[in-house]
């Protein structure tokens, strides 16, 4: 096992670590220096449209300086008057002048402060909605996917199991990158950023309540130590890891893997059956693509099936699952199908076609 030392790991850890954060995906989103210039362009527009008023009424004001008001005072008066300033050494004097001031001067004053007060207020009341939504996702959230790594591994995990049914509202992405998270709510999942080695990381992403854990970071050491704080934190969750190296893969089990996936193996193994038969190549390639062509699906026996044999089944039947034991076709001991038995079969790619996730308990030591 090429596993580096315990401390080298927790300084990396703590050299890249992000402060982790629930990021929920977000149907339209604006950049904050947006929002600021735009509501600057808007006040600046009211203190020059206000300026042009007294002005254009400047016979109306007086100015205890000097009697009379310039283009300068104009905009000084609009300045201390949408402030709400009022030095009052320029003031309205005409009837017409103090008109204006009631019916225009007094409004765009109210306007130039809500433009103004109102980019905190927004502010505050995005945090409160943000923090209000979180919450209401921790509560409501149950049963879910956690997926570490939004790599090429981490996506394409993700599109299978959706392809299959799952919805995005239950799918929980873990990344250190916060580029890798952005594009994960952009794609309308909830991500976590941070280190998903560490146990309050994972605790974000509410996963001591998630059903199955997709375990796919860039390093097999990583795989490794997030596999064991997951299991951890969640005894009866499905496991599932990725890693690199073959050898790694019976330290994935022990660490409390149910499964393990060795990417550069099977890419191997699907190069070297490419080799020697490019059309069988395809048609595994198209078996591990849900959605289209033939699909790899796993479902429960319905009570029609009860008492017949796998040959005899409409769908092509590779293997019986019964209990925790995985069976082919044509093993003896399968017999006749049962209620309680599941299936893995080939079937024709339709909507209706989905891997039913299998409830029972795992066994875990």
């Amino acid at each position: 096992m090429k596993l580096p030392g315990h401390d080298a790991i927790a300084r990396q850890a703590d050299e890249h670590l992000v402060t982790h954060r629930v990021k929920l995906p977000r149907k339209v989103v604006e950049r904050p220096i947006r929002q600021v210039v735009k509501r600057l362009v808007m006040a600046l527009a009211v203190l020059v449209a206000t300026a042009l008023i007294v002005y254009a009424d400047r016979e109306g004001y007086h100015d205890n300086a000097d009697g009379s008001v310039g283009l300068l005072d104009a905009f000084y008066y609009a300045t201390v008057t949408l402030s709400t300033t009022g030095y009052g050494d320029i003031t309205p004097v005409s009837d017409g002048a103090r008109l204006t001031n009631i019916f225009l001067i007094t409004p765009l004053r109210v306007l130039f402060l809500i433009i103004l007060v109102g980019t905190t207020l927004e502010v505050l009341t995005e945090r409160t909605r943000e923090e209000w939504r979180l919450n209401r996702w921790r509560s409501v959230l149950r049963d879910h996917t956690v997926v570490v790594g939004f790599g090429t591994k981490g996506r394409s995990a993700i599109q299978t199991v959706c392809a299959t049914g799952l919805k995005r509202e239950q799918v929980v992405v873990v990344d250190p990158s916060s580029k890798a998270i952005d594009a994960a709510t952009a794609e309308g999942f909830a991500g976590v950023v941070g280190d998903a080695t560490r146990s309050d990381v994972l605790k974000r992403a509410e996963v001591h309540k998630a059903r199955q854990i997709i375990v796919a970071p860039q390093r097999d050491d990583t795989a490794v130590l997030v596999t064991l704080t997951a299991r951890q934190l969640n005894r009866g969750a499905k496991i599932v890891a990725a890693v690199r190296e073959e050898e790694n893969a019976p330290l994935l089990r022990q660490s409390g893997a149910d499964a393990v996936i060795t990417s550069s193996g099977a890419a191997g193994r699907l190069l070297g059956l490419s080799v020697l038969s490019p059309a069988a190549g395809m048609v595994m390639e198209d078996l591990i693509q849900q959605g289209s062509g033939l699909d790899l699906v796993e479902r429960p026996v319905v009570r029609g099936e009860v008492g017949k044999t796998p040959r005899e089944m409409d769908d092509l039947v590779l293997s019986v699952v019964r209990g925790h034991r995985v069976l082919g076709y044509d093993d003896p001991s399968v017999g006749t199908l049962q209620m309680t038995d599941r299936l893995i079969a080939i079937v024709r790619a339709t909507p209706g076609n989905q891997v039913t996730p299998d409830t029972r308990p795992l066994p875990h030591g």
